[in-house]
């Protein structure tokens, strides 16, 4: 996922190993080795799921080492040419980078496990997608984090609001409610094009589609058209910046300002609004970004990780292994409630309904996207003309103009080989 999605505070992870313990039987373990990245499972966490792992595969041990994301593309992709058996059995990928390392090669093929054991067809679509080529699945869904409303409670009762909003229609009357007294009724930067998306594939639309010519952009169509404007509408209601990013100035710190009602972000960023301000402790609240429709949620882009297998394993059978136990039902709901991610199927969601921002976030992620699936899309988050694109409408351009416009060079910029 692009440079970190996820804004949870965890603790450093450390190497686990197991590497020379005997099983009962008193042949010797096979060592499966596992790279995982910083800040994915706390050290707690990976403990446990290594006791009990090696517990139940008395002929298996296994040696977790932790990456960081800084340079993690190259070192993967070396990974995965590397000739013998020294490398990862198991590596833990970005949802949104899987699609690269499929094209180079290098994966193995787990479709059958996905279809027999591990219920594909249950696993959240962001998740999933990006792991699948020409009907085969490389990556396995590992957990997933998303955006969500983040608002302060206590302004939405001083402006008579008592419920949080459960359509588009809903959330924008809402939002102007509180868009009075020196208070923006939400901060939305002009240039959040991962909420845009959400909007645009609510309406049915893409960002991108392929076809017999390749990949092409799409934001001029109807449908994508439909969520700019949505966007437009919603932007208005507060005093973003229509040339800059979430990050520029950053969001959270906005908030904590005390002006804004509401943001779209990712739950734990409300750690950070209040160690900026503390008097916002209990006052803030969480809902899932709102649908067309009050029974459905809105689509939201997804992040987080799949975990893949190298075709260059001298262990598949230890590797599959490890691959099932971390995103089976038990250890998947175990590692959502210990990190406050969302699990990997929508129907483990109520192993974090105790907490209300991961819960919204689990209700989120059921309808929840992957950017195209396509190793050529990190060309376009480069050099991204659908920022550019954002701020011309915000500004007063037309849109269908400027939308395709933004399409073209999305199209172009999907045809650059990245060799």
């Amino acid at each position: 996922m692009p440079r970190r999605l996820l804004a949870l505070a965890c603790a450093s992870a450390c190497l686990l190993t197991a590497c020379g313990v005997l099983p009962h039987d008193g042949a010797a373990r096979r060592t499966v080795t596992v790279w995982l990245m910083k800040d994915s499972a706390s050290p707690e966490f990976l403990r446990r799921f290594t006791d009990d792992f090696e517990r139940t595969h008395t002929d298996l041990a296994l040696d977790i080492r932790i990456q960081q994301w800084t340079g993690i593309g190259a070192k993967v992709q070396a990974a995965l040419k590397a000739d013998g058996g020294d490398g990862p059995d198991v590596i833990e990928v970005g949802n949104t980078q899987v699609p690269q390392y499929i094209d180079k090669g290098g994966l193995l093929d787990l479709t059958l496990e996905s279809m027999r054991d591990w219920g594909l067809d249950d696993w959240l679509p962001g998740l999933v997608e990006p792991g699948q080529r020409d009907g085969q699945q490389f990556g396995i869904p590992w957990y997933a984090a998303n955006r969500v409303v983040i608002y302060r409670k206590d302004l939405f009762a001083q402006a008579g609001v008592t419920r949080p909003p459960r359509t588009r229609q809903e959330w924008l009357e809402t939002t102007r409610k509180l868009n009075s007294g020196g208070t923006q009724g939400i901060y939305l930067a002009g240039q959040d094009w991962y909420t845009l998306a959400g909007f645009v594939w609510d309406e049915g639309g893409e960002l991108a589609v392929e076809g017999d010519g390749g990949w092409r952009g799409t934001l001029d169509t109807p449908a994508a058209l439909r969520g700019m404007d949505f966007y437009r509408r919603l932007h208005a209601l507060g005093d973003g910046p229509a040339d800059a990013d979430e990050e520029h100035p950053p969001q959270a710190g906005v908030f904590a300002s005390g002006k804004a009602a509401q943001i779209v972000a990712v739950p734990g960023l409300a750690q950070s609004i209040v160690q900026q301000n503390p008097d916002l402790k209990g006052k803030l609240g969480f809902f899932p970004v709102p649908g067309r429709s009050a029974g459905r949620p809105g689509a939201v882009f997804t992040g987080g990780s799949d975990l893949v297998v190298p075709q260059n394993t001298d262990d598949r059978k230890g590797a599959v292994a490890v691959v099932a136990a971390l995103t089976g039902e038990h250890w998947d709901s175990e590692l959502a409630r210990t990190m406050n991610y969302v699990p990997n199927k929508a129907r483990l969601a109520p192993a974090v309904a105790g907490e209300e921002g991961v819960a919204a976030m689990a209700a989120g992620a059921a309808h929840g996207r992957a950017t195209p699936s396509t190793p050529e899309w990190a060309v376009v988050e480069a050099d991204n003309p659908i920022k550019r694109y954002m701020t011309a409408v915000l500004t007063g351009a037309d849109p269908a103009t400027e939308a395709g416009r933004a399409s073209r060079r999305i199209t172009e910029q999907l045809k650059v080989s990245l060799g």
